[in-house]
């Protein structure tokens, strides 16, 4: 498995799933919305709870070994300026975007009716921390904050 393969595994799993309107699947955990997608050797899920404001993390195995995962935690700052329904509706597109580049890292951003996204990071798929915003009228208005990396044994 090389990084440049975890990667390409990674978005799409990302777009099949949140993005994409994905395969939901009993939770795991009680409480949790799970989204799940496989292809050949590989496997994702990325798991989280509440709506809003919410908590969650993915995590990428191959052949049943767990290789990757990333934690987030994602929240509305300015309820007065963007509720949960068209925060979500801002992700999805630019994210859509970004994944159509084939990556889920680095500078992006995109605008559209609701704000702009922004997303910043830094590492590569290895290792990295990052965060992404949403501006309405260049006040933030939503943000989340993640981070992750190669899991080893």
């Amino acid at each position: 498995m090389t990084i440049d393969e975890l990667t390409a595994i990674i978005v799409a799993a990302k777009a099949a799933t949140y993005v994409g309107g994905g395969n939901k699947v009993p939770p795991s955990r009680a409480g949790a919305h799970d989204l799940s997608w496989e292809s050949g050797d590989w496997r994702y899920l990325d798991s989280y709870f509440g709506g809003t404001d919410f908590l969650g993390q993915e995590v990428v195995w191959h052949r049943g070994h767990p290789v990757w995962s990333m934690s987030y935690y994602g929240y509305i700052k300015r309820a007065d300026l963007i509720d949960g329904e068209r925060a979500g509706a801002t992700i999805k597109a630019a994210l859509s975007a970004m994944y159509e580049e084939g990556r889920f890292l680095g500078g992006f951003d995109w605008t559209g009716p609701h704000g702009r996204y922004r997303d910043r990071s830094e590492g590569s798929t290895a290792q990295f921390r990052g965060r992404e915003v949403i501006l309405v009228d260049e006040v933030e208005a939503y943000a989340l904050d993640y981070f992750g990396g190669l899991v080893k044994a």
